[in-house]
């Protein structure tokens, strides 16, 4: 039997919309000029469902229409085989794009936390530096003077970094445990022994004072017993 001929069907359609040639046809569809033999000879099975709908599109008709159009066989079944691929190709066309646009919700999200890490280091950076301003400014002065009189007492240049210090500590939210010199019952979680061993509760002197901020634990107060 005989292959049927669309292509006068074809021509008609080409001609509705402006298109001379099947090689224009090809160019303005981005199919190939095979795939187009295939429609012309009503071969819709070796024509994959994005090149169909393609052509439909170009050609102005429906995807379903197009097929009926070029069918040889029972087009009530292949439109409804088409009909299948297409909602699976839109189904999966969509979950690429969402896919996608999540990716760029992404990176402008880290974008945006990037930015405003930065923003905060530089607030963190600059009120940290306002609280040490004293420090900063007559630190060297102070250092050079005690070069120059080895017997400056130390007691009058302490303030000078306690009071900046004890400041900073206050804006981090960072608490000293226990103080130099006192005696605290033994508690191994905020304690550290530099030497021998002691029982839970029992005395013991600080040496190094320890820090935590809230309940995190930065180090533990260094103690000996007694």
């Amino acid at each position: 039997m005989p292959e049927e001929d669309f292509t006068p069907k074809l021509r008609n359609l080409m001609q509705s919309v402006g298109i001379s040639s099947f090689k224009t046809l090809s160019s303005a569809t981005g199919v190939s000029e095979w795939q187009i033999l295939c429609l012309r000879r009503g071969k819709l099975e070796q024509m994959r469902v994005e090149v169909l709908l393609k052509l439909s599109k170009v050609l102005q008709i429906s995807p379903c229409e197009l097929i009926a159009t070029f069918s040889t066989g029972s087009s009530d079944s292949q439109v409804l085989s088409f009909a299948v691929k297409t909602e699976h190709l839109n189904t999966n066309a969509k979950l690429l794009q969402e896919i996608a646009d999540l990716r760029r919700e992404y990176e402008r999200i880290m974008l945006t936390l990037e930015q405003q890490r930065d923003v905060l280091q530089q607030e963190f950076r600059q009120s940290s530096l306002q609280i040490l301003e004293s420090l900063l400014l007559f630190w060297p002065t102070v250092a050079q003077k005690a070069k120059d009189n080895p017997h400056l007492e130390a007691v009058k240049i302490l303030p000078l970094v306690q009071k900046p210090l004890e400041k900073l500590l206050q804006a981090w939210g960072v608490e000293a445990i226990a103080s130099v010199g006192a005696e605290i019952p033994y508690n191994p979680e905020y304690h550290e022994l530099l030497q021998g061993t002691a029982q839970l509760g029992e005395t013991v002197k600080v040496c190094y004072i320890g820090y935590r901020q809230a309940d995190k634990l930065l180090y533990r107060a260094k103690v000996n017993r007694l």
